[in-house]
């Protein structure tokens, strides 16, 4: 469609613009109509820039708002950003011409209100909880005396004066103090530092080494006790090689150096009490224990003199015993003198029995030299016999043997006929024409060659006369 003269003649005499220009004027239109607002939202993709100036989103459920915090502006803000917790920023808004974005510049920014603290808080908590910070395992016992006590705290509240106080009541102590900033910006590092320092302290040195450390504040608001929840003062109070107590607020306020440290006292005055004993009390129950200790000793020995009286009395006279045993060893030296000179001549009278009753070495040897030559006769009678008898035995088996042997059957008139292989032939027909073989007779071998030729007819029985003119010949 056309358009209308009308609109070709404005459209024609709108200016042409830039795009610096047109980012220009939307930068001043910007800044002029928001120079300071206050925006709450939740903190999101925080980074801290090398230069030192601070970029993060700020978002809700129906936007994102970009937001920036200069360097110089960062080290004044109230807390510590991080991702995830609900702020109130308050800034100005502005363009960034490089990007077509709108940011907020922050100047100053708090927590949204209690609840927030309470998340980020219990956010912290787990975090440091599931790193081992809190473990019971890790909490060192207290000493019973300490020499030296460390305090960090401020050295012009009414805390530090209450600690010494209460300690001066109790057991005097020499108590060195860290004076340190307990609320603003800058409290949590110089907490953390002074714990941090006393554990740098070497043993023996021109300052002495802490034997306890009591980390105390008043009492306040969350936020006036939150430098005592931050990071770096729970991770010093946790990495503290000096026994630590925690006394932060009254006993109704909870920080996390309370659960890092090794012990919690409900308040700085309690913190005192935990620390040292009562030197009065320790005096009265010393005594009273010493009164206690010389008592119950005096009862013991008199317990011991009263049974060593009565088993002194059942004890015999040590002189009679004395006596009586120098009256047996006497009549038993005697009783050995005698008895030695009667066992001699006993034995000398029973060696000379023996002596009698012994058959001279000659006699004996004589006597078993003829006893062994009649059994070496009588041996050799044995001998002779039982190889007699062994020799008809051999004789008649080796007659047996012959009897049964083959050349006694070839002496009867049969022949052994053999192969060229040296096999026997034991029947007509495993006979080849031919074939090579050997017959053997008692007398000798002959070689001979079978013909092609069998005999027909049964053999004729022999009737008598000479065996070898029916035996007809095989040349």
């Amino acid at each position: 469609m056309p358009k209308s003269p009308d609109t070709d003649a404005i459209e024609h005499n709108l200016p042409i613009l830039g795009v610096g220009e047109i980012s220009q004027a939307l930068k001043g239109v910007v800044e002029q109509s928001f120079a300071r607002v206050r925006v709450r939202g939740e903190i999101s993709g925080f980074k801290r820039a090398a230069s030192g100036h601070m970029y993060f989103t700020l978002k809700d459920e129906n936007a994102v708002l970009d937001g920036v915090c200069w360097k110089g502006t960062a080290g004044r803000l109230g807390l510590r950003p991080e991702d995830g917790i609900d702020i109130v920023a308050t800034g100005r808004l502005t363009t960034y011409p490089g990007r077509s974005k709108y940011q907020i510049v922050v100047d100053q920014m708090e927590l949204a209100g209690e609840g927030a603290l309470l998340k980020l808080l219990e956010d912290r908590k787990k975090k440091l909880a599931a790193e081992g910070l809190f473990e019971e395992s890790q909490k060192r016992p207290l000493p019973f005396i300490p020499e030296v006590i460390g305090v960090v705290t401020s050295p012009t509240g009414a805390v530090i004066r209450d600690i010494l106080h209460r300690i001066g009541d109790r057991f005097p102590r020499r108590v060195i103090l860290w004076p340190v900033v307990v609320q603003g910006d800058t409290a949590a590092e110089q907490i953390a530092s002074a714990i941090e320092g006393f554990n740098a302290l070497a043993a023996g040195g021109s300052v002495p080494r802490p034997d306890v450390l009591i980390v105390a504040r008043g009492g306040g608001s969350l936020e006036d006790l939150w430098a005592f929840n931050e990071e770096v003062v729970v991770r010093a109070a946790a990495a503290s090689d000096i026994p630590l107590i925690s006394a932060v607020g009254h006993e109704t306020d909870v920080t996390l150096i309370d659960f890092a440290s090794d012990r919690r006292a409900p308040t700085p005055t309690a913190a005192a009490e935990i620390a040292v004993p009562v030197r009065i009390n320790l005096l009265a129950q010393l005594m009273d224990d010493g009164s206690r200790l010389v008592g119950g000793m005096n009862r013991l020995l008199g317990d011991r003199r009263v049974r060593l009286e009565g088993l002194v009395r059942g004890l015999p006279n040590l002189k009679h015993m004395v006596d009586e045993a120098a009256q047996r060893l006497d009549d038993w030296a005697e009783r050995l003198a005698n008895g030695l000179s009667v066992g001699l001549k006993h034995r000398k009278l029973q060696l000379r029995e023996l002596a009698a009753g012994l058959i001279s070495p000659e006699r004996r040897i004589a006597a078993e030299h003829q006893r062994l030559n009649g059994e070496t006769r009588a041996l050799g009678r044995a001998v002779r016999g039982l190889l007699k008898d062994r020799g008809m035995k051999l004789n008649s088996s080796r007659a047996l043997l012959e009897s049964f042997s083959y050349e006694r059957v070839l002496e009867r008139g049969f022949a052994l006929v053999r192969d060229s292989a040296g096999e026997n032939v034991r029947s007509a027909g495993a006979v080849t024409s031919g074939a090579d073989m050997t017959i053997r007779f008692h007398d000798g071998d002959i070689a001979v060659r079978a013909s092609g030729a069998k005999p027909t007819g049964k053999p004729k029985k022999r009737t008598g006369g000479d065996p070898d003119d029916d035996q007809g010949t095989l040349l």
